[in-house]
Order: C-alpha cells, then structure tokens, then sequence
C-alpha cells in the first residue's frame, strides 16, 4: 500500500470568507443572502463539486490506461440535504446529503454496455466516490 498524504490550510476571519492554502490557492464562502460576501462557492458546493471533477479525473487515467480515445466527460450531480438540521431548527435527520445523484455522459467510441462497466470501474477508483460511500476517520484536535 503506497500511502500519500495531502495536505491544504483554510483561514477564516471575521466574515464567512475561507482562504484555503493548497496546490492552487482557492475561496470558499456563502452567499450575499446568507451574510457572506459571495466571493467562493460555499462549503456544498465544493463537497459536491469534488465528486464530478474525480469522476472526470480517475475517467481520464482510466482512459490513459487502456488507451481509450475519451473526448469528454459530462455530470449533472445532483444532492439532497436537510438544510433545517445543519441550521439548527431540528435535532432530526442527520447534516450530511442524503442522496447523491450522478448523470454521467460519456463521449467516447463505446456500447453502452462498454461505457457502463467504464463507469463502474470509475466509481470503484474515485476516492471521492469511496469517502462518500464509506466511513473515513476524520480527526479534529486543538492546536
């Protein structure tokens, strides 16, 4: 097992405004309507957006791999959450999406039949994919 370990910094001050620190330096915040200052996307979208860029990604060294002449990749993603939990007004249902939906095109000289194992062989590689679907340790400790 060849074990890496990727690393990245987030700096919030007095507003909702994150600067993360990584290999190419981003910002998350929220909207003007929920008092951000809508410079970023805010932290769902970048959660959900993780997952159609690793689908696109591990699609492309798959393709790489066996030579597949892949022209494109295209996915609507679609997540369902309970936006009363994460806001505080209940104590029922849980704060992470409940449902995940991915429509994913593949433009390549393929079956449907081909293009659907090729999706499948992604979804087993994305490691997006895998932490959605599976529990990781997440460690949280006071500097």
């Amino acid at each position: 097992m060849a074990i890496s370990t990727l690393k990245l910094s987030a700096n919030m001050k007095d507003s909702f405004k994150t600067d993360i620190k990584c290999s190419q330096d981003f910002v998350i915040d929220q909207p003007k309507a929920m008092g951000g200052e809508g410079l970023g996307p805010n932290p769902l979208e970048v959660f959900l957006s993780s997952l159609p860029a690793c689908i696109c990604a591990i699609g492309r060294i798959i393709a790489n791999q066996r030579k597949i002449k892949l022209n494109g990749i295209n996915v609507d993603l679609e997540g369902d959450i309970d936006k009363d939990f994460l806001l505080g007004k209940t104590e029922e249902g849980r704060a992470g999406f409940v449902e995940i939906r991915a429509a994913i095109d593949i433009d390549a000289d393929m079956t449907r039949e081909e293009k659907e194992k090729f999706i499948e062989e992604i979804t087993v590689r994305c490691p997006i994919a895998d932490n959605i679907k599976n529990v990781s340790v997440v460690a949280g400790t006071l500097k």
